[in-house]
């Protein structure tokens, strides 16, 4: 097996989603798959939150804002550094591995608040889902592909990759990056929460209170993610003016 496809496998997809031979034409690019990070249960194992390039902001300013997010990622919520990848289109991609696949509805949720703590200025991605690297967009013949970190300013203002990146430097990329522990995800949300649960705590319910602050009320003290439901989670998001998205997660495996 190549160390690439190691690599992948043994940080972004579930056990099952993908034989060798075809990840291996997938990076080759002989075909581009709908690479699945999903289980049929609905799980995710990886968590792709692309970068576009902002209109009207100044030429860099969702470079400069990724690279801010990867350091809160480690510096503030103590997680693994992630990996960066170039878009065959425009932008980039930050990639988090998931020791323990979770649900897609906590991902996305993750992806939501971590958003409006760190990129508020971004709005959440709505068209083609992200591409696991390396791979051939075939319709710009351009490749997306992992990159050095300290390499990525570079690359602002480019389309992609003209030729396939060398599969021994994308494999040299992943290979020290570690996976999120199922203790260290649910540690990253309960400090991306904390504010909005304290400004929650402020404000005092009332007969004329707006629905919203009637369904933060709804939700118990002090849930933890591990324990909610689905319909807490929403219902909670909700409360906080958040809708809830999946737009940075691959899409579900097709029958």
């Amino acid at each position: 097996m190549l160390k690439l496809i190691q690599e992948l496998m043994r940080l972004y997809l579930p056990e099952g989603a993908v034989t060798e031979e075809a990840l291996q034409a997938h990076i080759l690019g002989q075909q581009t798959l709908p690479v699945d990070v999903t289980t049929s249960g609905g799980l995710t194992r990886a968590i792709a939150i692309p970068f576009h390039r902002i209109p009207k902001a100044e030429e860099g300013r969702h470079w400069t804002l990724l690279c801010e997010v990867a350091h809160a990622l480690q510096s503030e919520l103590d997680l693994p550094a992630p990996a960066v990848s170039i878009a065959s289109v425009d932008g980039f991609c930050l990639w988090l591995s998931l020791a323990v696949p979770l649900p897609s509805l906590q991902a996305g949720q993750f992806v939501e608040l971590l958003r409006q703590a760190y990129f508020p200025e971004i709005e959440p991605v709505i068209g083609t889902p992200a591409e696991l690297p390396p791979c051939l967009n075939r319709e710009t013949g351009r490749w997306t592909a992992f990159i050095n970190p300290g390499m990525g300013a570079s690359f602002v203002g480019e389309p992609g990759l003209e030729i396939a990146p060398p599969q021994a430097a994308q494999a040299g990329f992943l290979e020290g990056l570690e996976s999120i522990t199922p203790v260290a995800f649910d540690r990253a949300m309960d400090r991306l929460l904390a504010p909005a649960m304290a400004a929650d705590e402020t404000v005092q319910p009332t007969a004329d209170a707006p629905a919203t602050v009637a369904a933060a009320s709804a939700v118990p003290e002090n849930l933890l993610l591990k324990d909610a439901t689905l319909e807490d989670i929403v219902r909670h998001l909700h409360a906080l003016n958040i809708e809830p998205t999946f737009r940075h997660l691959l899409p579900p495996a097709r029958a």
